[in-house]
């Protein structure tokens, strides 16, 4: 994939375009972490949080990318990634996460105690852009080892040990969902050290072309009725008919990548999205909606016939 060419016919800005080449081209990443910087399969649509996000990215800042779920915040987020040609680092948080899984702890090697680097501070030291998935399912107290690292100080100050200052380089990246069950809500002093970008949800045309990019022999009149699919499933959820587990993008995709093997669309569809509704009620509502739009025999040949 081409991501200047896309990002150009997407219309954004192009004097923020040439920012973002600037900078990719003036921070080379360290060989030892270039195999660190994504290469995407999926762009991003979207013009005005692309732009919000690569000034806020080129300012300096750290920022958080939150909204509902399958607004695309993973893929935003690695797409900045490699737009600025940082080696990236996925931290996935949970509830139980601590400071020595986010900055690192002491460790023997050799007979002697060393501190052995967390994702935090080995992105610190390369001048990568670290990925905190899920910032709002970790505890606050646990996050509030990074103030110093989030804020102006931009340091990594670990008791006993030197203070390790940020490569200029180094960007943080935070995703939230709302609403899931064992997230909550995050501090003050922590969103402070953020610009918060709101995800929107995405719109039909955006997400028939995520679409068509994916599978670009998947015949346009099924292409259009796999992006009305999503969308009568997110309706469904608005309207608290069913939860947020069949609106999974990733599943629908993952469903057509299934389909493109060979398998019908029914089990794919099954497999991708109806299977993760584990309530009998609830997944029939599910069920029902899918074969309403796509039915259960269409074959390869039928969907990518070109």
């Amino acid at each position: 994939m081409d991501m200047w060419m896309e990002l150009e016919q997407e219309g954004v800005d192009p004097v923020l375009l040439k920012e973002v080449r600037a900078f990719h081209d003036a921070n080379p990443p360290d060989p030892a972490a270039a195999g660190r910087v994504p290469q995407p399969r999926f762009l991003y649509y979207g013009k005005q949080v692309w732009e919000a996000a690569a000034a806020a990215l080129l300012c300096g800042e750290n920022i958080l990318l939150a909204g509902p779920k399958a607004t695309g915040k993973n893929v935003l987020a690695e797409n900045l990634a490699a737009a600025f040609g940082r080696p990236a680092w996925d931290v996935s948080l949970y509830v139980n996460v601590d400071a020595a899984a986010l900055i690192g702890a002491d460790t023997l090697q050799d007979g002697q105690v060393v501190f052995r680097e967390g994702p935090i501070c080995q992105c610190a030291r390369q001048g990568g852009f670290g990925i905190l998935d899920e910032v709002n399912m970790a505890k606050n107290e646990a996050l509030a080892v990074l103030h110093a690292t989030l804020d102006f100080r931009r340091v990594i100050d670990v008791p006993g040990y030197e203070r390790i200052p940020l490569d200029p380089s180094t960007r943080y990246i935070g995703t939230m969902n709302y609403g899931y069950a064992g997230t909550r809500e995050l501090n003050e002093a922590l969103v402070s050290r953020f610009v918060v970008v709101d995800m929107p949800v995405i719109s039909s045309e955006n997400l028939e072309k995520l679409i068509r990019k994916g599978f670009p022999t998947l015949s346009e009149s099924w292409l259009k009725q796999f992006a009305a699919l999503f969308q009568d499933l997110r309706k469904k959820c608005d309207s608290g008919e069913i939860s947020t587990k069949a609106l999974d993008l990733r599943g629908l995709l993952a469903a057509l990548h299934l389909m493109e093997k060979g398998l019908r669309s029914g089990p794919a569809l099954e497999l991708g999205i109806v299977n993760k509704v584990f309530d009998p009620f609830e997944r029939q509502l599910a069920a029902d909606t899918v074969w309403a739009r796509i039915p259960k025999d269409a074959d390869r040949a039928q969907l990518f016939g070109g």
